[in-house]
């Protein structure tokens, strides 16, 4: 049986965000967690000092848990052309660098793996995320069916058995190259209509075979990844999934679909916790009811009460009173932040002092004055 996660410290409710937590051997000093965020700027997979400064600034900044943004499994699994990839010698070479300078700045170093699926082959966020077609110099992508993700994207290749072996077998040599480069948390991008959320929404997938149907059909792919992913990521590291809870999208995912496929993830002993988002999986757009602060974190709450399984909450979470009441009143276990920390990369310091908790300032920072 595997140790679930645990808590230390004897702090006040209202700042349990800043007790530290463990998971397997791994501990965080914090509950704040950096998101993986793609930034869209490497070459031909490959980061380079933005990516080292970037993510030494959020470490650095006091975030317990640190993720790299998506980190691909193939050239052809990337979002973009300038999106990071993980899967040649020269990819672990950086990446190495980068996970001893996270665990420097006192965070745990996490990676994110994922296959862009059916989304791939588009162009940068501030150049519109158009797709870019094969004969521009984009790429065929795959997914479950040929369904594109929009009218505009080129349509994917359905992928036969071969093909869906051969992907989770990427998987599984990212995440071989994430050990070796010394990242101690991983996480599983099953969500955002990226390749394995593609398998697991009806939306996307229409296949009548094994990888198809009915929930155990469409997450089969995700389940047989995990497997593939774990053993190649030793037992003392803990493993995170990210999942889409909800398509917002009459006939997708649904929350009670969600938490059956977290009590099915839980009952494998394989993974540690589930990064529970929602939407993406079409071009269409999700019917989302209300845009607000917290508009996730029920989804989060839910999956932690009724699968038993430890939960992330993510998105619009941006005040610091907001982030320790989530963890303070046990809706999740960790918070991930994005845009909070891209615009401020001292956020947790600033957090810290907001709350009147204690935190101690690496030795080079320790005339640093933190204001709230």
């Amino acid at each position: 049986m595997l140790a679930p996660c645990t808590t230390t410290g004897t702090a006040m409710p209202a700042v349990k965000l800043f007790e530290p937590i463990s998971f397997r051997s791994v501990t965080a000093p914090n509950r704040i967690t950096l998101s993986p965020m793609c930034q869209y700027s490497a070459t031909e997979g490959l980061g380079d000092d933005w990516h080292v400064q970037h993510l030494g600034a959020r470490a650095m900044g006091g975030a317990g848990i640190v993720f790299t943004e998506a980190c691909h499994v193939s050239a052809i699994g990337r979002i973009t052309p300038w999106c990071l990839g993980l899967y040649t010698p020269e990819h672990q070479a950086l990446l190495t660098r980068i996970a001893t300078l996270i665990s420097r700045g006192g965070a745990v170093p996490g990676l994110q793996i994922s296959h862009a699926g059916r989304k791939a082959s588009v162009e940068a966020p501030w150049r519109g995320s158009v797709p870019i077609a094969p004969e521009a110099g984009g790429w065929v992508p795959v997914g479950p069916s040929a369904v594109p993700f929009g009218a505009a994207n080129t349509v994917p290749k359905a992928l036969d058995r071969a093909g869906i072996a051969d992907i989770i077998g990427q998987f599984a040599a990212t995440a071989r190259m994430a050990r070796e480069a010394g990242f101690k948390v991983i996480e599983v991008h099953g969500a955002h209509g990226y390749l394995l959320h593609a398998f697991t929404s009806p939306i996307s997938n229409r296949r009548n075979d094994a990888y198809g149907g009915d929930l155990a059909g469409r997450s089969r792919m995700l389940m047989e990844v995990i497997e593939a992913v774990r053993g190649e990521w030793p037992a003392e590291l803990p493993l995170f999934v990210r999942l889409s809870a909800v398509d917002w999208m009459a006939g997708g995912i649904t929350l009670d679909e969600t938490i059956e496929l977290c009590r099915r993830l839980k009952a494998t002993g394989l993974v540690d916790l589930i990064d529970c988002s929602s939407g993406g999986v079409a071009a269409s757009g999700p019917q989302i009811p209300s845009l607000h602060p917290g508009y996730q974190v029920p989804f989060a709450e839910a999956v932690r009460r009724e699968a038993g399984i430890a939960t992330g909450a993510v998105g619009m979470i941006t005040a610091p009173e907001h982030a320790a009441e989530i963890i303070a009143n046990g809706r999740a276990d960790l918070v991930f932040l994005a845009r909070a920390l891209l615009a401020d990369p001292g956020w947790p310091l600033r957090a810290a002092r907001r709350l009147g908790a204690e935190v101690a300032l690496l030795p080079q920072y320790a005339r640093a004055t933190v204001t709230a």
